[in-house]
């Protein structure tokens, strides 16, 4: 695993500054790839790449980079796993070419002089990321693997189009304008990460998942228009189109083949390996298909809490036993907890609100101090059907879609506020209320069913089910209004399938995978993903419903797989989140945190936020009426953010400028001098 980070000025530039700039661009990733660094300029081309290496596959010197191809004709900075490149470099010997070391990076540069990028590309098996300078044609190419493991950044500031594995790569850049966009941060209030392509700062993109963009010098200040070559929704709807066929025992033996030629495919490394444990579904499916192809016990690593409710180490540890893996466990405080939050502004960013990520870090960092690449069991519940909100939404949608449009609006109106709340109406709908969550009042619940009434898809209804606050854009000044029911219909399919697909093309790139690779690479570890290799993506679209959900009980095809390897009675248990007491924090030992960054005259001064809404939240969440932890933890993690990014703002600014000092680049622009903003 790697980081990669780099800029492209088509008027040229200074190759001596360029460096500095450089350079200084990686060490802000230097945590991504601490075993080696590179850097190549082409300052008449002004194309500078740059790479720090967490060397994983051919620890020699000859896996380098940034690298070139052997017809001389690219060099790559690329941050990544290809997890069948001995195939691709078996296929391409019989071609003709040969290899001068044994790593990913120059079979992936070798298929691209064979075939091209875009066929290239359709060959990787892999998570990636990529910067690809095509020196015949003076074209840079971003590539990103297709499920979105793999960050990238990308966006011009002025004639420079940065490009990196972080944020804090491009911040370091003393071009980049750190220009908050409000109607991002509407968008992170909403779902407690900012959703792709939009970014925190204007004129700054994530690229998406399964998709390239090309930049030449004609491009100059046009953000470039990402091309997909895989689609999601075409494996969702193909996948739909041509179910399996087969028995429900078909199935159980396909998807236990495929599993275990993906996990396979993911244990090989020069370096140790182990896996995450929570004892769950997932990550004890996976384990077992690594123990079953492993001649010596697996490491695995899971931690504990002393609150009962938040602790699965217990599972973890009997799922081990079973197994027979080398386990390691740690138990930490509430303390260990809270001394993490000051460094997650640092660690994401750009604001991110999913408490898991303290216990992501933890594990991160306890599993680093024994290996460097772990594998984990993310993406089973979008594919197979596992969260309880899933389940919760149809039978949401299925009480009210018969009902006309029109009539739910009404009925939406006269529940929406306490003054004019119906009361026949609110004691016919309060069973249908209760179910829509416990942490609320009855009135709260209300206002929200009232908000899911007046959905008028089942794609609208999960935007609003998902969303932390109810109307964010009345949080954020001077944002135009948030958008919902995002492009993500599949169009004419079950509540079930629609939700699925949401959550695989926007969740779980941008919260879950965003959660593991930051939590991970802060430590630098590497985390691989076996359910998210495509073939189980588009196999997991072929199967009917009835073989992932069946009897309330989500992930059906998934737990028949791990009940060859472990019994039933080890794993069967109450759905439990990687979470911690955040609401019991906020009131304790937070509170005092808390408090200062959500001083009212705090947050009128920064002029960014609403004081009014915020304050009543923490009011009432302070009182115990209600609990609003998670809508208040974006808030608390976006003020911890801006304080965060303006302290390093002007720290980076000036010393990037110092050292590039007045070098002027070959078009005669004094480059180090263009005002930093923050």
């Amino acid at each position: 695993m790697c980081g990669i980070a780099g800029y492209f000025a088509p008027d040229g530039i200074n190759e001596d500054q360029a460096t500095v700039l450089l350079r200084a661009m990686t060490s802000a990733v230097r945590h991504r790839g601490p075993d080696d660094s590179g850097d190549w300029i082409d300052g008449a081309a002004g194309i500078a790449l740059g790479h720090v290496r967490l060397a994983i596959l051919d620890l020699s010197p000859a896996g380098h980079q940034p690298m070139h191809s052997a017809s001389g004709r690219y060099v790559i900075s690329f941050n990544g796993e290809i997890y069948n490149f001995r195939a691709l470099r078996t296929t391409l010997e019989r071609l003709g070419h040969r290899f001068r070391s044994q790593s990913d990076t120059e079979v992936l540069l070798t298929a691209v002089d064979q075939w091209g990028l875009r066929d290239a590309v359709q060959h990787l098996n892999g998570m990636f990321a990529f910067a690809l300078w095509d020196r015949t044609e003076r074209v840079l190419h971003l590539v990103r693997d297709r499920a979105g493991e793999k960050p990238l950044y990308y966006g011009w500031m002025g004639d420079t189009f940065l490009f990196g594995s972080e944020l804090k790569a491009l911040r370091a850049h003393p071009v980049f304008r750190a220009e908050i966009d409000r109607d991002a941060l509407t968008l992170f209030l909403r779902y407690g990460y900012v959703p792709g392509p939009h970014t925190i700062y204007r004129r700054v993109y994530k690229l998406p998942p399964a998709t390239l963009v090309s930049i030449d010098r004609t491009q100059v200040g046009r953000p470039p228009v990402p091309e997909a070559y895989w689609r999601a929704r075409d494996a969702a709807q193909c996948g739909m189109a041509q179910p399996f066929s087969g028995s429900a025992d078909e199935a159980v033996d396909q998807a236990d083949e495929l599993l275990r030629d993906a996990v396979k495919l993911r244990m090989e490394a020069d370096v140790p390996l182990g896996a995450f444990l929570s004892g769950g579904i997932d990550s004890s499916a996976i384990v077992a298909l690594m123990q079953a192809q492993s001649a010596r016990p697996v490491r695995t690593f899971s931690i504990g809490f002393r609150e009962d409710r938040y602790n699965e180490a217990p599972y973890a540890a009997a799922v081990a036993r079973h197994l027979g893996t080398d386990h390691t466990e740690l138990y930490v405080t509430a303390q260990d907890a809270l001394a993490v939050i000051p460094s997650l502004p640092a660690l994401y960013d750009e604001p991110f609100a999913d408490v898991s990520q303290i216990p992501t870090y933890l594990v991160s960092a306890l599993t680093r101090r024994h290996v460097t690449v772990s594998l984990s069991g993310d993406g089973g519940d979008e594919l197979f059907g596992g969260y309880q909100r899933y389940l919760m939404g149809r039978t949401i949608w299925n009480s009210i879609r018969w009902i006309p449009a029109s009539i739910r609006r009404r009925m939406a109106w006269a529940l929406a506020e306490p003054r004019i709340r119906d009361t026949a109406l609110v004691s016919l709908l309060t069973p249908l209320a209760r179910g829509v969550t416990g942490k609320r009042s009855l009135s709260e619940r209300m206002g929200q069913l009232a908000d899911f009434l007046a959905a008028p898809s089942p794609a609208a209804l999960y935007d609003r089910m998902s969303s932390l606050w109810r109307t964010p854009s009345a949080v954020v000044l001077g944002a135009s209004a948030t958008p919902e029911g995002q492009p993500l219909a599949l169009g004419n399919h079950s509540m079930l399938h629609e939700m699925m697909y949401a959550d695989l093309v926007m969740h779980l790139p941008d919260q879950i995978l965003v959660k593991v690779d930051r939590a991970s690479m802060a430590v630098s570890l590497e985390a691989r993903v076996p359910l998210l290799d495509h073939r189980v993506i588009e196999f997991a679209w072929r199967l009917p419903l009835s073989l992932k959900v069946r009897s309330g009980e989500g992930k059906w095809l998934l737990r028949q797989v791990l009940y060859r390897y472990v019994p039933k009675t080890l794993v069967t248990r109450p759905k439990r989140g990687f979470d911690v007491p955040i609401g019991v924090w906020l009131r304790g030992p937070l509170r005092d945190w808390a408090e200062a960054l959500l001083d009212r005259r705090r947050l009128r001064g920064d002029g960014i936020l609403n004081a009014y809404p915020i304050r009543a939240k923490w009011t009432a969440h302070l009182a115990g009426r209600t609990s609003w932890d998670h809508a208040l933890w974006t808030v608390l993690m976006f003020q911890s953010w801006l304080d965060a990014t303006r302290d390093d703002a002007g720290a980076t600014s000036a010393a990037v400028s110092q050292r590039a000092g007045n070098h002027r680049g070959a078009a005669g622009h004094d480059v180090a001098g263009v005002r930093h903003e923050s």
